[in-house]
């Protein structure tokens, strides 16, 4: 039994609140709500929150719930108002948003919202989001490492972590369907992880592109069930119970394959996601992510927290269509699209001057550089691929094994100049 708009007192001491254009369409969260705080809430409208947080009885709110769907998208100012003047009263908002398009949740976010939950509410998601935002952040602790002993400079600046490492996280988008962005994680991954025989890195690699990542075909692992149940219980997961999701393969790389069923890619909340990758990042000294085509949620955590973005493309009217329609969204949401790496897939052979050149005009239409070409590997690659193998293994001449092998070694030596100084 809710209280009323009023947010009666006497019956017990409100402490949260719940604010929807009607709450009765989000039955869920009233139960959860219940479930949770049994009397202590109220619900309001917007325009009556907007009047309730003038009043005294506000500052004892501990947080409130905005409840929005895809009919709620036309009064995004009207509610950003309400999450900015709320943070700026020291109360928390979780927000619970039905059908939002991305563009609409990522300005919410931004604006401050402490937790996102997605309705229908997942089984215990509302308690998950509740325990969080009452769980004090860390200060974050800062020590000096000794650097090694054969490099030049001095002590290394870190934070301290549970783990070693502080990896090198390289993302990986296809910009259209079948740019070759999974073979090209696969085998940069792999390439990552054997060219230096004396002192290999740790290379993880993650397909978090939970409907249809085929990185598990690609090196002939098994899907697991345990991968589901990990990412379903992110918060809760150490570095041991991580370690042990992930599969071997050939010793060298460690790989967090894709569920074994198809799930909903906004199944892991953007705070999930960024615990999954700090989890690899501070294991491993590389970490490939096999990205989802499509833009989701989560995709401007992953953008923040690398160093480069590999965004693949090929050379043709679908690919540019798409890199345009990339690039303006990451510019409209002022996004640090500088990151991007763009890599040509399947590029013009040298002596190809008119594909050269198409590859020239298309790189200055959408003022970008192709830094990256990457040559048609022919067959070889997609026999490699059906076979579960790198393409070193079966090809190890073949023009785009060794043009990504060129790009590991370069980022190696990066990663290695700058550890020493």
């Amino acid at each position: 039994m809710t209280s009323s708009v009023a947010l009666q007192p006497e019956a017990a001491p409100i402490t949260a609140c719940t604010v929807a254009r009607d709450v009765q369409n989000f039955d869920l969260l009233i139960e959860d709500m219940e479930a949770e705080l049994g009397e202590s809430w109220g619900d309001l409208n917007f325009a009556d929150a907007t009047a309730y947080l003038g009043q005294p009885d506000a500052s004892a709110l501990e947080f409130i719930a905005i409840a929005v769907d895809s009919e709620d998208e036309d009064k995004l100012t009207e509610i950003g108002d309400l999450i900015t003047r709320t943070k700026d009263m020291n109360i928390r908002v979780i927000l619970i948003a039905d059908e939002l398009s991305p563009i609409a949740l990522h300005q919410l976010l931004k604006l401050g919202a402490d937790d996102f939950v997605p309705y229908p509410l997942p089984e215990g998601a509302l308690h998950d989001a509740i325990e969080r935002i009452r769980t004090p952040e860390p200060e974050p602790v800062v020590v000096y490492e000794e650097a090694p002993s054969s490099g030049a400079g001095g002590p290394s600046l870190r934070n301290a972590k549970p783990g070693d490492h502080n990896g090198v996280i390289l993302p990986v988008h296809g910009l259209a369907g079948g740019a070759g962005s999974s073979t090209f994680a696969v085998n940069l991954a792999w390439e990552l992880a054997t060219i230096d025989k004396n002192n290999s890195p740790k290379v993880c690699l993650l397909d978090l592109d939970f409907q249809f990542g085929s990185a598990s075909t690609y090196l002939d692992l098994p899907r697991r069930d345990a991968v589901y149940e990990m990412l379903s219980d992110i918060e809760s997961t150490d570095d041991e119970a991580f370690k042990q999701t992930l599969l071997q393969f050939n010793e060298k790389i460690s790989v967090l394959t894709a569920p074994a069923d198809i799930l909903p890619l906004d199944l892991v909340s953007p705070p999930e996601i960024e615990r999954l990758v700090e989890l690899a990042q501070r294991n491993f000294d590389f970490v490939v992510i096999d990205m989802p085509t499509s833009l989701v949620q989560w995709t401007e955590t992953i953008l923040g927290m690398c160093q480069v973005y590999f965004g693949l493309l090929e050379l043709d009217l679908r690919s540019a269509q798409n890199a345009l329609r990339m690039i303006r969204a990451l510019k409209a949401e002022d996004l640090p699209h500088e990151k991007v790496r763009y890599a040509l897939n399947r590029a013009p052979k040298f002596t190809d001057m008119a594909g050269k050149s198409r590859a020239k005009r298309m790189a200055e239409s959408l003022d970008i550089d192709l830094s990256l070409h990457l040559p048609d590997g022919g067959k070889q690659v997609a026999q490699a691929c059906d076979h579960g193998l790198p393409i070193v293994d079966s090809a190890a001449k073949n023009p785009l094994r060794k043009e990504i092998a060129k790009l590991a070694q370069s980022l190696l030596d990066v990663e290695r100049a700058e550890e020493t100084g």
